[in-house]
């Protein structure tokens, strides 16, 4: 008779099959790694352990070199107050009467905040479907957005300047109020961001990135659809007016920032090709 310990054993080779199952997984997922998926390009799209590599390097810089720049709160309100003056003198000075258009607007409070606050998730969102949907351009806005991280770090660092939330008596600070993560910076708060970079505005910015990478990839198959997705960053230009965190100008400068880098990132190219033909011809 079998003893009790023989009955509620397991039978044999059960244990041994689960193993193997994890095992032959992880073998699965070793070869996929040797076989070139994630280390090397497929089908002209980049290898994805490269890219997450490169993305994770260059938000990690933008973090820390963001983060030391824009410290002196003087030259920030100096700088905004000259800014104030060149947009009484176009007459474009709105901030004001924006944000005040949205205090009385409460209904409207909330989803300004969450527009404000989950861009990123379109950012990322956008990028995945490039990769995935669209190799042949990735490459391209790729380094169009990180040809963003590099040319505005030194206007960070050149000119401070504070947001109407802070520069301008009257400008209800919104997010600040109502933010969803409850971390809205302010000056004096030692949270260590940068709370002195509104020019230019980057949720702008990295919206309209999000707009041209969809128009860049639809223009040609779907061009009604290609021109609706600049409604996502025009739509950022108002909130970030009504909720008091970028002037008029921080917004054109956001213009002007995409346009210099999808330059930058033409010239990238060209000369990454320029130096590619030439190794061919030494082979």
């Amino acid at each position: 008779m079998a003893s009790y310990g023989d009955r509620m054993s397991p039978p044999p080779g059960r244990g041994d099959s689960r193993r193997e199952v994890t095992t032959g997984r992880f073998s699965h997922l070793i070869e996929r790694v040797r076989s070139g998926t994630l280390v090397r390009g497929v089908h002209g799209r980049p290898a994805v352990l490269v890219e997450v590599i490169v993305l994770l390097l260059g938000f990690l810089f933008f973090t820390y070199f963001h983060g030391l720049a824009g410290k002196d709160a003087a030259s920030a309100t100096a700088n905004a107050l000259a800014l104030q003056s060149v947009e009484r003198a176009l007459h474009l000075d709105i901030e004001l009467t924006a944000n005040e258009w949205l205090t009385e607007h409460p209904a409207l409070i909330q989803p300004a905040v969450y527009y404000y606050r989950l861009y990123y998730v379109v950012l990322v969102g956008v990028l995945l479907w490039v990769f995935i949907r669209h190799a042949d351009i990735y490459i391209k806005v790729r380094r169009t957005l990180l040809a963003i991280i590099v040319l505005v770090l030194p206007v960070f660092w050149a000119l401070p300047m504070s947001p109407p939330r802070f520069a301008l008596p009257g400008v209800v600070d919104i997010i600040a109020q109502y933010d969803i993560l409850g971390s809205h910076p302010s000056p004096g708060t030692g949270s260590g961001q940068n709370v002195y970079s509104a020019m230019p505005s980057l949720h702008v910015g990295w919206s309209a990135w999000c707009a041209y990478v969809v128009w860049s990839a639809l223009r040609a198959s779907h061009p009604r659809l290609a021109l609706l997705a600049w409604v996502f960053p025009l739509g950022m230009v108002a909130d970030v007016l009504v909720t008091g965190n970028h002037y008029v100008l921080d917004i054109v400068g956001s213009g002007v920032l995409l346009v210099a880098s999808i330059a930058a990132a033409s010239v990238w190219g060209r000369l990454v090709e320029r130096r590619r033909r030439a190794r061919s011809r030494m082979r």
